[in-house]
Formats: C-alpha cells, sequence, structure tokens
C-alpha cells in the first residue's frame, strides 16, 4: 500500500460501532459475516429512532440510529404483502423515514409537509406508515428531516418476488455504502458555504503543470490553464465532501477492519451494493473477479458483465460474482475524488483478507464536463475565445408552438427562452427526439447565483464518466442497461419537460433553472400523462436526481429494452432523458440526493 495516498480519514484505528451497539437484537440473515446487519422479516415491522453512542475514528460521537443499530435493520418483506411499520421518535427533534425507490401512497412516502398528510414524527409520538409492496428488489430507507440521513439514519430493504426470481445465486449479501463524519453536520454545510473547496485537498500542483506542458507543448497549456483561471473554476473540483473528514463505511465497518462475507469454492454470490451515503459517489470493483450487473435500483436487467461500476448517491446494483478459487476477493470502493474508500472481503475463511489496492490517481475534469462538444470545437484557439460567452444572454422565443418544428434536424442546439415544452408533439417520433431537443434558458438562469451554464451538452450514456475512462477496465454505463423485460409498447412522451440544474460553485448555491426550492413553484403533472424530463447539467458536478413516488424510465434509444430507475445521474455538462408514467396522484419530492444540494436543488411535484 501506498502511505502517501492515506489521509488521516482513510485508514481509521477506531473501533467499529460503541459498546451500547453490541446489545442490538442478534438476529442475522447470512451466517458467517463479520459486524452483519441486523436483519428483520415478516409484514409487521417495530421501528424505534433514537441517539447511539458510536466510535468510528477513535473518538465517541452520537449517531442516529433505528433500533440500536448503524445502518438501520435490514428490512426483508415479499412482493404483494401489506406492509405495516410502526416507527416510534425517541429523539428531541422531529424525525422521518422517507422509503426509496418503493412505490406507495403520498401519505406514506415519508417527506414532511410535502403531503398534506404528514408533517413529520413528533418526540415521543409513533406514525405508522402501511402500504402494499408493489415491487420487488433491492432498495433502502433513510430520514427526509435536516441532516439526519448523514449522522446514521438509513438502512437496507430487500423485497422478495412474489414468484421465481430469476436470478438464481448461493449465498446473498448485503453491501451498504456510507459516509461518516465526526463532524456536525450543520458546521459541514457552514464550512462549504464559505469555503466551497475546505475539503478538497486535490487540486491541481506544479507537478501538474509539469506533466502537461510536457504532453500537450507549453502553448496549449497555458490557453487550457488561462481559460479554467478566467472561469474561476477548478478542474479537480469532483466532490465536495472528501475523505478529509470522512470516514467510508460499508455495513457500518471502517475500512482497517473491513466487513467479510463467506463463501465456497463454486459458489454464486449475489451482492447487492447499495449507496447510502450523503455525499459520495463511489468507484467500485473486485480485482481478480468479474461482476454480472443483475439489477439496477431494484429492476432486473440483462446480464451484463463488468469490472467496475460507478454507484451515485441512493442508487443500487445487484452482481453476481463466482469466485472459481479458495481465495480472498477485496470490495474495493474508492470515493470520486480519491480521497478514501470503503473495503469488504469475500473470503472462504474469516482469517484470511484480500489486499488492498492502490487509491486511483485524480483525475481532472474536462471540455466536455463543461459542456463543450469538442467535436464542433475543433481546431479552435482557445486562447481566444471569450469564455463569458458562456454566460450569454438568451434569445427570447416565447410563445412558439414547438410542435411545428423538425427536432430531428436540430444538429446545433440554441438558447431560447420561454419555450412551451408543454405544447411540444413528440408522438410522431418514435426514435428519442430528446436527443436533439433545443437548449433553452430561463431568464432566471442569469445573474451572480449562477456561474455556469452548458453552451452545447452533449448526451452521453456510454461515458462511464470523470476517472473512469480508458482506464483499462471493462466500467458499467448507462448505455450497457437493459430491462430484462420488453417494453414495446411503451406509450410515446405526451410533452416534455427541460430542467437546468444550475449553481454557484464558489458561493455554494445550488437550484434548478436559477430557482432555489424556497422561491419556486411546484412542477404541475396530469395524471394519465406521460412526461419526457430532459435534465441539463449546467454544473461541473454529477448529480444523481431522485423523483418520488413513480418510476425514471430511461431514454437509451432502444425503446423495446427501457431500463426503470428511481435515480439517475445526470453528469457534469450533460444531459439525460427518462419518461414519467404519472400513475400516483399526491405531492411528491424531486430533488438531487446529494445531501448539501438538496436545501435549492430541491421541487415539489403536484400530480392531479
Amino acid at each position: 500500500m501506498n502511505n502517501k495516498t492515506l489521509s488521516r480519514r482513510q485508514f481509521v484505528t477506531g473501533v467499529t460501532i460503541g459498546a451500547a451497539a453490541l446489545a442490538i437484537n442478534p438476529s442475522i440473515l447470512f451466517a458467517g459475516m463479520r459486524n452483519n446487519i441486523t436483519t428483520l422479516t415478516g409484514n409487521t415491522f417495530n421501528l424505534s429512532i433514537g441517539e447511539q453512542s458510536v466510535n468510528f475514528t477513535g473518538t465517541m460521537r452520537s449517531a442516529t440510529t433505528v433500533n440500536n443499530s448503524l445502518p438501520a435493520p435490514l428490512l426483508r418483506f415479499k412482493e404483494g404483502e401489506m406492509i405495516t411499520l410502526n416507527v416510534t421518535n425517541h429523539l428531541k427533534e422531529n424525525t422521518s423515514i422517507h422509503w426509496h425507490g418503493l412505490i406507495l401512497p403520498s401519505e406514506m412516502d415519508g417527506v414532511p409537509d410535502i403531503s398534506n398528510d404528514f408533517h413529520g414524527i413528533e418526540p415521543g409520538e409513533t406514525f405508522t406508515y402501511r402500504f402494499k409492496a408493489k415491487q420487488s428488489g433491492t432498495y433502502w430507507y433513510h430520514s427526509h428531516s435536516g441532516f439526519q440521513e448523514q449522522t446514521g439514519l438509513y438502512g437496507p430493504i430487500v423485497i422478495d418476488p412474489a414468484g421465481k426470481d430469476p436470478i438464481t445465486y448461493d449465498k446473498d449479501y448485503i453491501v451498504m455504502l456510507s459516509d461518516w463524519t465526526d463532524e456536525n453536520p450543520v458546521d459541514v454545510y457552514h464550512k462549504l458555504k464559505k469555503l466551497s473547496h475546505y475539503y478538497n485537498f486535490n487540486e491541481r500542483t506544479h507537478t501538474d503543470l509539469m506533466d502537461d506542458i510536457e504532453k500537450n507543448g507549453l502553448e496549449n497549456t497555458w490557453s487550457d490553464r488561462k481559460m479554467w483561471n478566467q472561469m474561476r473554476m477548478s478542474q479537480r473540483d469532483l466532490s465536495d465532501v472528501t475523505g478529509y473528514t470522512y470516514t467510508y463505511l460499508i455495513n457500518g465497518v471502517t475500512p482497517d477492519k473491513g466487513w467479510v462475507g463467506l463463501f465456497e469454492k463454486g459458489d454464486k454470490v449475489r451482492v447487492r451494493f447499495i449507496n447510502g451515503s450523503a455525499m459520495t459517489f463511489f468507484d467500485v470493483r473486485i480485482p481478480g473477479l468479474k461482476m454480472t450487473v443483475v439489477a439496477a435500483d431494484g429492476q432486473n436487467i440483462e446480464p451484463v458483465s463488468v469490472d467496475e461500476f460507478r454507484i451515485g448517491v441512493a442508487e443500487t446494483y445487484d452482481v453476481i460474482v463466482e469466485p472459481k478459487d479458495d481465495r480472498a476477493y477485496t470490495i474495493f470502493a474508492q470515493d470520486i475524488s480519491r480521497s478514501g474508500y470503503a473495503r469488504g472481503t469475500l473470503t472462504p475463511d474469516t482469517s484470511v483478507l484480500g489486499e488492498v489496492p492502490e487509491l486511483d490517481k485524480a483525475s481532472s475534469l474536462t471540455h466536455s464536463d463543461m459542456g463543450m462538444n469538442m467535436s464542433n470545437m475543433a481546431g479552435m484557439d482557445h486562447s481566444k475565445m471569450n469564455h463569458g460567452s458562456m454566460n450569454m444572454k438568451q434569445t427570447t422565443m416565447s410563445g412558439m408552438d414547438h410542435s411545428k418544428m423538425g427536432h430531428s434536424s436540430m444538429g446545433k442546439q440554441k438558447s431560447m427562452a420561454d419555450m412551451d415544452h408543454s405544447k411540444m408533439n413528440m408522438g410522431d417520433n418514435k426514435e428519442m427526439s430528446t436527443m436533439g431537443s433545443m437548449l433553452t434558458h430561463a431568464n432566471t438562469e442569469f445573474g451572480p447565483h449562477i456561474d455556469m451554464r452548458s453552451v452545447d451538452p452533449q448526451y452521453r450514456l456510454d461515458d462511464p464518466g470523470v476517472g473512469l475512462r480508458d482506464n483499462g477496465r471493462k466500467v458499467l454505463t448507462y448505455a450497457d442497461l437493459r430491462s430484462l423485460h420488453m417494453t414495446h409498447n411503451y406509450p410515446d412522451p405526451d410533452r416534455e419537460i427541460q430542467l437546468h440544474l444550475t449553481g454557484n460553485m464558489s458561493r455554494y448555491m445550488w437550484s434548478i433553472n436559477g430557482v432555489k426550492f424556497a422561491d419556486a413553484e411546484p412542477l404541475q403533472f396530469k395524471f394519465g400523462e406521460v412526461v419526457r424530463i430532459t435534465f441539463v447539467n449546467d454544473t461541473m458536478m454529477n448529480h444523481p436526481m431522485h423523483l418520488h413516488g413513480m418510476w425514471s424510465d430511461l431514454e437509451t434509444g432502444d425503446n423495446m429494452y427501457i431500463p426503470r430507475k428511481h435515480t439517475v445521474i445526470v453528469q457534469p455538462g450533460a444531459k439525460i432523458s427518462y419518461r414519467v408514467k404519472v400513475d400516483a396522484k399526491g405531492s411528491w419530492t424531486y430533488h438531487c440526493h446529494l445531501l448539501y444540494h438538496m436545501l435549492g436543488m430541491f421541487r415539489r411535484v403536484d400530480v392531479v
């Protein structure tokens, strides 16, 4: 192991959980695991939320836990059953639980003050969630109150199918990834507001500059550096919060100790990966083993073999691995900024652990991550570019009837404001017409609260993302996802809504279409319609966007096998589209799942 890669948070020496947590319910789903997650089964569950002393780093801290467990207990129930969850609040403040990815009535969704029937769970009170399990697969649950998710209130869910599971396996393991800080999350947020790169210790150095000059020449390097400096942006702005304060966990176990799962030679092992972190994207691999991805966000997909995958905050992936040798294999999950990692081991013997690979070198954002289509900019002298054009004023063309426009002929996107996408008629285009959709910027996207707008964002489903491009490993992309079941009768969208993910990184301000949640009107969906959502990322960060209550059906160009997700990653400077069958009445939440972005990058959706 390279000692240079170790930060003070990367390899901690503290025990995993405080002494009080050792008295938790010893019920174990899978034998032979180190520090296994407590498991509850059936169709009625009693959950108690309270404070718990924990020690991940050598210092005792207070966590928010469920039934004295961190992570919260695994809830395992069956598709088709009526589920009852009695949640009692022993905190001194309001709390809540959101059942992430589950299709249920809006009053059971668990977000305070979104539905008129739920305002959170008061101290000392019990709230009963009751809903029918309409799906199967791997999901999770977490608080939707304050920063409680950061302090430990999250846990896994497995819903077994009502019929035969198309996926066969001998062992079944949960790997829940998360990020822990000894700091008060309120303090973390305040530090980011004062200095957005407070936790970023991976900025470019003189060595990087010399390497660029050697590789690209002095003139090109100078031009590139001038451009980034003029925009006051960092190429290494990959993650707001890093291993400087975070300890990365698997199932509540620190990397020095490492979670362990047993197998026997020849076993087919199902590993259910859940990213329950507050702010961290993880790049996951098991050196020496191919992973066959069989489910994404709880939904079965056509199996695809990979060496590595990126899992955004709130996503889940199920994989099958088949160890052929009696040896230990390391589950290695490094954070996107390469500041630390979570570690586990699959092994035939708990006394034998796998080697821990070195962290990959941190990568830099590119022009494409800034929303520039470099295929249209070949040969341009960037030293003469006016990068202020990224903040150009838009042409106003309000009242245009886009149903009469030929979207397939739009090669280059234009910037137009006040476009009424509700009048767009996409029904006569059987292909994914959004890939040529017209780029629009609303008047609200101009001002000091916005530091960037994508000029020519591309639809990049086959892009594994910064840090994973051309790394010599087969990396999963969204282009690889195909539903296990045919979707040939999927209806065309009735209209399109274009949403821009916006912000000012230096001021740590986040918004949608330049408007923070406190000032925004709810989005209006009509029950029974099919809406195409097109996200345009006008920032240089990945954003995991989560729509509550309804599925997000990803447009990949193949209408026959559209994959279904509950959380969709929008890459920096890119655009992406998915369809939503509006089949759930009520009010719902729509937001970025990065916890410290959520205060601004958040909307209410009213379905009438």
